[in-house]
């Protein structure tokens, strides 16, 4: 098995959506909750991945096994004012980091986050961001991520 890397181009997004949703259930489903039956993300997630990428504030990196996609990953850019731990003010949000249950403990998501970690460097950006399920904290930690007892979040 040779694992092969690539950025996300449109011809992955359907399969990449649906991947982002098993990803996204299964994290929600692990603390007994259900999932919302009147949410339907497909369309979100198309218009949000094509917008994105276009305008060059979303890059995604994707491990494919022959025509099989089985790891994802992703980086949002966004920028605030800058402040003494981020002097160029710019941030990178990582998110849609998911290996398929098969491929894990091979390596591959640290070979995705190596490719994701270098787009935000070369972006500019001074930090990067994760909420992290349980399963990928001993992942980020180990690539050098650090807890920050200050994050707080608000819903509407």
């Amino acid at each position: 098995m040779a694992i092969v890397y690539k950025k996300l181009s449109e011809n992955e997004l359907g399969r990449v959506i649906e991947m982002r949703i098993d990803q996204l259930t299964e994290e929600y489903t692990a603390g007994g909750r259900t999932v919302p039956e009147d949410v339907d993300l497909e369309k979100s997630l198309l218009d949000f991945y094509k917008r994105n990428i276009a305008a060059g504030t979303y890059v995604s990196w994707l491990a494919f096994d022959g025509d099989k996609i089985v790891g994802t990953s992703g980086m949002s850019f966004a920028e605030k004012p800058p402040y003494f731990a981020c002097p160029s003010g710019k941030l990178g949000i990582l998110s849609s980091m998911y290996t398929d249950p098969d491929y894990r403990r091979m390596g591959i998501a640290t070979q995705l986050l190596d490719r994701v970690v270098k787009e935000a460097k070369d972006y500019g950006c001074g930090t990067i961001y994760i909420t992290a399920s349980d399963m990928g904290v001993k992942l980020y930690e180990a690539y050098g991520f650090k807890h920050n007892g200050n994050f707080m979040q608000y819903h509407f």
